[in-house]
This record gives C-alpha cells, sequence and structure tokens, in this order.
C-alpha cells in the first residue's frame, strides 16, 4: 500500500468539510475489520461492495478520515429506500479513538449497544435508529462528554434513560421515543438542548423539578405514563415551538401564558387536565388539541384565531363563542370539533353551508333541541352517552332541579304544539284537547304545573 495522500469529502449538515489523509492507523484499520464481520447488508443493498480491505479503508463508503484516523462511520446505504444492514455491532467500535460521528441507516442490526462506545471521548453525533437494538442504555455514555445528539428511535430498547445521560453538558438533542424505555425521565441539565423526544416509551412518574430546560424548542412525551401536574414546568418554556404530551396521565391546570409561546402545535389531548382554558391574549397557535380531558368553562374566544381546534369530550359550558362560528363561516377554522361537552347554545342559521374545507362536530351537547346534524366521518365514530348527562345536578343523584324540568318541559310543550298546530291546519280538527304525549308523562311520574312553565318561558331571554 503506498502512502499517498487521498482527499475524501464529508457533508456534514450544511458544512463540507474536505479530509486529506494516508495510511490508516492499525489499530483503527483492526477495528473497521472487526466491525465488518459483525454486519452484512441485507438483500437489495450493496453497501459493504466497497469494503477491501486491500486497498484503503478510508477510501470505504461511509468512512472519512482526517489523517491516519477515523473521525466520521456512516454505515449503510444513506439514499431512500435502502435495504440497511443485518447483524450486531462489534465492540471494537470503541477502538476508534477519534471518533466524532457514528451513524446507522435503518436495517435489522440487533443485539445491544456495546459498553465500549463509552470509550469514544470525541464523539457529537451518534444515530442508530430503526434498527432492533435491545438490552438497555449503557450508563457509560454519560462519559461522552462532547455528545451533542443522541438519536437511539425506533428500536427495542428497555430499562431507564441514564441520569449520567441527562448530566451530559452539550445536548442538543435526544431523541430516544418508539422504544421500551421505563421509569422516571431524569433532569437533563444541558442549556444547550432544544429537541428531547421521548414519545411511546413506558416512562412513568411525575416531572421532576428543574428536569426541563427552558432551552427546549421541541418537547414530545406522548404515549407514556406520566403522572402529575406540569403547570410549573411549562410556565419556564417559553421558547417552545412544538409541545405534544398526549396520552399520558397528566393532572392540574394548564397555564394561561402557554398559549402565548411560539407553538405552531399543541397536543395535550387524553389526560386528566382540569380547570378553565384561560389564554392570557389571542391565541395563534394553527393546531390546539386539548380534548378528552376534564376541562370546564365557557370557551374563551381567544381561541378563534386557532385554524384546527380541538375541545371535544370535555366539560364545557355555555354557548359557543359567535367569533368562533364567524371564523369557521369564512374558512378561518379548518377544525371545530366540539362534542362531547355541556354547551347549550350556538347561533348559526340551520340553513347555512359550511365551507367544503372546514369540519364542526356538535353532537352530544346539552343543547334543545339536541344538535342531530350528523359529524364528519373523521371525527371518528362519536359513542352515545347517558341522557340524563346533561340534568343539572343537586341534591340527591337522580332528581334534577328546578330549572332543568322547566326547561325540558318547556322543550317538550313547544314540539307538542307544533305537532298539534300541524294536524289542525291538515285535519281541520275543530276542537283540541290539549294533552301531554305519552313520552312526556313517563319522564316524571309528577304532572307539570303548565303555569309555572309558562312563567319560566317568560323569563327566558
Amino acid at each position: 500500500m503506498k502512502n499517498v495522500a487521498i482527499t475524501k469529502v464529508l457533508k456534514l449538515k450544511s458544512t463540507t468539510i474536505f479530509f486529506v489523509h494516508g495510511i490508516l492507523d492499525p489499530i483503527d484499520f483492526l477495528a473497521l475489520q472487526a466491525i465488518r464481520k459483525g454486519l452484512d447488508d441485507l438483500p437489495g443493498s450493496n453497501y459493504f461492495t466497497s469494503w477491501d480491505f486491500t486497498s484503503e479503508p478510508c477510501n470505504f463508503a461511509g468512512v472519512y478520515c482526517d489523517g491516519d484516523k477515523v473521525i466520521a462511520l456512516n454505515l449503510g446505504d444513506p439514499r431512500a429506500g435502502s435495504p440497511g444492514l443485518t447483524g450486531n455491532l462489534d465492540p471494537s467500535i470503541g477502538k476508534l479513538s477519534a471518533l466524532a460521528e457514528f451513524t446507522v441507516v435503518p436495517g435489522r442490526i440487533t443485539g445491544a449497544l456495546p459498553e465500549s462506545m463509552s470509550q469514544l471521548k470525541n464523539l457529537r453525533f451518534l444515530g442508530v435508529s430503526r434498527n432492533f437494538i435491545s438490552g438497555d442504555i449503557p450508563a457509560s455514555l454519560g462519559q461522552l462528554r462532547e455528545l451533542q445528539t443522541l438519536d437511539l428511535s425506533f428500536n427495542q430498547l428497555t430499562g431507564n434513560i441514564p441520569w449520567a445521560v441527562g448530566a451530559l453538558p452539550t445536548l442538543s438533542n435526544v431523541i430516544l421515543c418508539h422504544n421500551q424505555l421505563s421509569g422516571s425521565i431524569p433532569p437533563f441539565v444541558s442549556p444547550r438542548l432544544t429537541r428531547l423526544d421521548l414519545k411511546h416509551n413506558e416512562l412513568s412518574g411525575t416531572l421532576l423539578p428543574n428536569s426541563l430546560p427552558s432551552s427546549l424548542e421541541y418537547l414530545s412525551l406522548s404515549w407514556n405514563l406520566l403522572t402529575g401536574p406540569v403547570d410549573y414546568h411549562l410556565t419556564r418554556l417559553n421558547r417552545l415551538n412544538y409541545l405534544d404530551l398526549s396520552l399520558n396521565r397528566f393532572t392540574g391546570c394548564i397555564p394561561g401564558i402557554l398559549f402565548t409561546f411560539p407553538l405552531t402545535n399543541l397536543q395535550l389531548q387524553r389526560n386528566l387536565f382540569t380547570g378553565p382554558v384561560l389564554p392570557m391574549s389571542q391565541v395563534t397557535i394553527p393546531t390546539v388539541d386539548i380534548s378528552f380531558n376534564r376541562f370546564f368553562g365557557e370557551i374563551s374566544p381567544l381561541l378563534s384565531n386557532v385554524q384546527n381546534l380541538y375541545l371535544n369530550n370535555n366539560r364545557f359550558t355555555g354557548q359557543v363563542p359567535a367569533v368562533l362560528v364567524d371564523r369557521l363561516l369564512t374558512a378561518g377554522i379548518q377544525v371545530l370539533y366540539l362534542q362531547h361537552n355541556f354547551l347549550t347554545g350556538i347561533e348559526i342559521n340551520p340553513t347555512v353551508e359550511i365551507p367544503v374545507s372546514s369540519s364542526l362536530c356538535l353532537q352530544y351537547n346539552c343543547m334543545i333541541p339536541p344538535v342531530q346534524t350528523a359529524c364528519p366521518l373523521k371525527a371518528g365514530k362519536q359513542k352515545s352517552r347517558p341522557t340524563d348527562q346533561c340534568v343539572e345536578w343537586k341534591g340527591q343523584k337522580g332528581r334534577p332541579t328546578h330549572s332543568a324540568h322547566l326547561a325540558f318541559w318547556n322543550f317538550q310543550i313547544i314540539v307538542y304544539i307544533s305537532q298539534m298546530l300541524e294536524t289542525i291546519k291538515t285535519k281541520k280538527t275543530t276542537a283540541l284537547q290539549i294533552l301531554l304525549p305519552t313520552p312526556v308523562l313517563r319522564y316524571n311520574s309528577k304532572k307539570p304545573d303548565l303555569a309555572e312553565i309558562a312563567a319560566f318561558t317568560t323569563r327566558r331571554p
């Protein structure tokens, strides 16, 4: 092998770096040989065809050198649709002492992450995603003090997230989603951390104080088993542009200041959040999903600029703000889901046509008469709920309040009188004996006081 200078180009993000190298260090040479023995191309992949150890390894596909040392190793064909690699990661990877970047394309690599990776003191980027890596995340990765990006997503990792990993001082991206990680979330101390993605795991417990740095711009903890309040944590994360806490068991209130953050997507659905939703100013977040919680109170008109608004399956009461209806009819709101709440009214012309690009779902509220218009198919199948859910309860369970009785009778009588007037018109009835319909009589064994109902009707606005 001739000792001649060879130039190779590595494109890392937006930077193009030229490396000049000669004969590879023997330790690195042997490490590459061991790595090659542990891996093979999947059918359809030709990545290793260039790995001919009778030639200079720094010319191999995915191998980048600086001088006589390997500084970057990108295993597998990075082109979209490449089948990837199979086999195991050999512990000899820890011998590549100058390695700053190590990545593997999606494939079928199995086994554990080698503990020897802790020897890569210069490693800044570690990306082994979309394979079948199993076992624990080595706590020894906490020795990689220069590590900036850790992406082990879409694998079969188990166990806890090591606290030593959370303590790494230069982390900017941590992506551990779609694994089987359990236990609590350790504190992440890096002031440079902008992306934390832990969704689709089995993490549990409450968030520890100061566990999330204020530098975060992207936070996804969805599809876990996390509990407890988060309002303290959220008030500090004023740089967030994406927040997804959905499908957990978080409790407590949502601070109004959250709606002032530069968010483009707010996903809080399917938790146990409660309290009123009180934005501090006009909300400009394009998508807000707070469905399937326990929020109550009236819907804030400050949500009218949200393009996709999911408020369904909560305990909201009162009228639908007119400004939301106006925005819906002008296609300013594309999705407005209000089903399964306790709303009592909406001012909308029943003959008006909702824009094709917009969707409205109002079923299963407390409006009189009840909404009959079906929800869009994309809203999903609407489960029915008990017919007495909208009754104002007071005292002993099963006894509706005075106003609830009157509202019910008022509606039934209006319907009945309308029916009888139609009968008079069509059948030329000369005498009308007003009797309450049988279904109404079955509502309560006590005969209603019609004078009381009439008085109640005149009091209504």
